[in-house]
């Protein structure tokens, strides 16, 4: 699988912001990361044999082993579970093509391997815009919300129109696109994002982190909140509870860089 995306920047600096910047333009959201509550850092180390690491402080989980190192042409490197990824750098007129290619071996699932073909051309080149025009999205905040809709991407297009919130990605151009179930909007250090899988209106969530979630969780079941659902994680720890009028809160695991 190939994905292809040009930036407007020569192919040195599109391969050093790529590596060097990795954990800058890569998504520091609630599912950016296998445990974004515990997430320091993520990063590329440079040369053959360097390695992709999502720092968690205590520990270093590695999703990827550098195989090809070529400043301002070639990347590659391989996963886990043996699927190859390459990125290419290439002159183009209007700046550098960029170049995603995913191999998965027979019988391998490769889904979260592959995110970087869906994401980067994504997140990369609004993380080069901001980058020239010297904005930063800063850390995610403590209070968020979530609207659970029947019609997501119809949903995020009117917001995007009408409202004009700024998507963290391309809004999908039908419902029902399997990997467009979180669709973002950024606004300062909050965000809010549609739930996709249906929903009614009044089923919208305040999402909010908290130090200690399973002390929370302890605490609210003392004081009588219903549990709608138990601890679970996706990325993000978290657990719902119902309030005295029935509406539903999300609270999720706080970390190092999320819900400070």
């Amino acid at each position: 699988m190939t994905a292809e995306i040009v930036v407007d920047t020569d192919p040195m600096t599109a391969f050093r912001v790529f590596t060097d910047e990795f954990d800058q333009w890569w998504g520091r959201g609630p599912i950016d990361a296998y445990d974004s509550c515990r997430l320091v850092e993520r990063r590329i180390e440079g040369g053959v044999g360097g390695r992709l690491v999502e720092d968690y402080g205590d520990e270093e989980l590695v999703t990827g082993t550098i195989t090809i190192w070529e400043p301002g042409a070639h990347l590659a490197w391989t996963t886990r579970n043996d699927v190859t990824i390459e990125v290419s750098f290439e002159a183009h007129a209007s700046g550098t093509r960029v170049c995603v290619t995913g191999t998965v071996p027979e019988g391998v699932d490769g889904r979260a391997q592959l995110s970087m073909l869906r994401m980067t051309p994504q997140w990369f080149p609004r993380y080069l815009d901001r980058r020239t025009r010297g904005v930063s999205h800063p850390d995610y905040g403590r209070l968020h919300l979530a609207l659970r809709s029947a019609t997501p991407a119809t949903t995020a297009r009117w917001l995007a129109d009408v409202f004009q919130l700024e998507p963290t990605t391309d809004i999908p151009d039908y419902e029902g696109d399997p990997d467009c179930t979180w669709i973002e909007f950024r606004l300062g250090n909050s965000f809010i994002v549609l739930w996709g899988g249906g929903g009614q209106v009044g089923t919208d969530s305040p999402f909010v982190y908290v130090n200690d979630l399973d002390a929370h969780l302890k605490h609210a079941e003392a004081g009588g909140a219903l549990i709608i659902s138990r601890i679970t994680q996706h990325g993000f720890r978290s657990y719902t509870a119902a309030d005295c009028e029935g509406r539903h809160w999300v609270f999720a695991q706080s970390g190092p860089c999320i819900g400070r």
